[in-house]
């Protein structure tokens, strides 16, 4: 960690890796020999153009996206992008929705306003969405445009670690605090889209990667700015796109690559995973009430049982060099965002305070 640095376990936006940063800085004035920056130079540029291009292409490397997908960047988030599903995927008007948390819920409530039925297929909501649903209490809808999870539920920690059977119905996943953490089958869904405020760079855009059968039947309500196939034949570039997060996504990427790309990440990231969830499930103080088998590795939720207890790890932590680390208002307690950028000294420097705390507070 570089002098002054500290330990940010945010959800989002997250930590950004420190040599990406490092390389942002250089390059801040004049990029390479333009005599600007990228936050300065046109969208419509030979150098801007080589930048978008070249993070597609690094991002279809670096997740071995097959050649019949298309990959855009937009605007407005994932938030965003829930109203864009329905409005471009919606071509019976019916889609089938698994609900395992705060996200999955808001894109299904958006999907209401465009969509004729917007099914729960199936909801762990009664149990504070601790669990993700098994394959046989789906109700899939065979008829239904696609299916939509949210794979890595941020606020209530839990991931799903098998992907749903949806039989020939399109897969739509949510993948913004998961994606580039682990590798990804990108044949087994229809679309991914992601915020890029986690893993991949600062918050400003989204990522879709959509199956081109999937394209040429949006709504006549859709907007412009994201209908995916007029986006699909204007590069991502209808509008003026966000060029400068565009560009921190390039180098996030070469940074995995130097890595030794996701299969070397996604070691890390069980093992950062593990190291928290072990020390939990001998805990005297601590718990987590999130099922096992069903547990995010990007997102570690526990708590004391004590809210006053809680509320003074939360003081102390930040005295200690760490910040973040305050539980989502709907859950409470704590949490620690283990991202991509997140080194192991950052895990170990945690496991240390909490461990003090512990012996402390018994």
């Amino acid at each position: 960690m570089l002098e002054n640095r500290i330990y940010n376990f945010s959800a989002g936006p997250s930590m950004l890796p420190e040599p990406v940063l490092l390389r942002a800085q250089k390059e801040m004035l004049n990029y390479e020999g333009s005599g600007m920056s990228v936050m300065e130079m046109s969208h419509r540029s030979k150098v801007y153009d080589n930048i978008i291009n070249e993070c597609q292409a690094k991002l279809r490397s670096v997740m071995n996206i097959p050649d019949n997908y298309k990959v855009l960047f937009l605007q407005g988030g994932a938030s965003g992008i829930f109203a864009a599903i329905p409005l471009n995927l919606g071509k019976r008007g019916k889609a089938d929705y698994i609900l395992t948390g705060n996200f999955a819920e808001g894109s299904m409530k958006e999907a209401k306003k465009y969509l004729k039925e917007a099914h729960i297929a199936a909801s762990t909501k009664d149990e504070n969405y601790t669990r993700i649903p098994k394959q046989e209490e789906l109700d899939l809808s065979p008829d239904a445009d696609y299916v939509h999870i949210c794979e890595n539920n941020t606020i209530f920690g839990t991931k799903w670690k098998t992907l749903p059977e949806t039989g020939d119905v399109p897969l739509v996943a949510d993948l913004s605090s998961c994606i580039l953490s682990e590798r990804t089958d990108v044949s087994r869904y229809g679309m991914i889209y992601a915020g890029a405020q986690k893993n991949m760079a600062p918050a400003g855009f989204a990522v879709v990667i959509i199956r081109e059968d999937l394209l040429g039947n949006p709504s006549p309500l859709c907007p412009k700015i994201w209908n995916f196939t007029e986006q699909v034949d204007k590069n991502s570039m209808i509008n003026t796109p966000p060029t400068y997060p565009i560009y921190i996504c390039k180098l996030v990427l070469d940074w995995i690559e130097e890595q030794g790309g996701v299969a070397a990440l996604e070691k890390i990231n069980h093992n950062k995973a593990a190291m928290l969830y072990d020390y939990l499930d001998q805990s005297k103080l601590y718990k987590t009430n999130v099922n096992p088998a069903d547990r995010s590795y990007m997102n570690v939720v526990f708590r004391t049982g004590d809210d006053e207890l809680d509320a003074k790890f939360v003081k102390e932590s930040i005295a200690c060099g760490f910040t973040n680390l305050k539980g989502h208002r709907l859950v409470g307690g704590m949490r620690a965002s283990i991202y991509n950028a997140m080194p192991i000294e950052g895990v170990e420097a945690l496991l240390a305070f909490m461990k003090k705390f512990e012996e402390e507070n018994l």
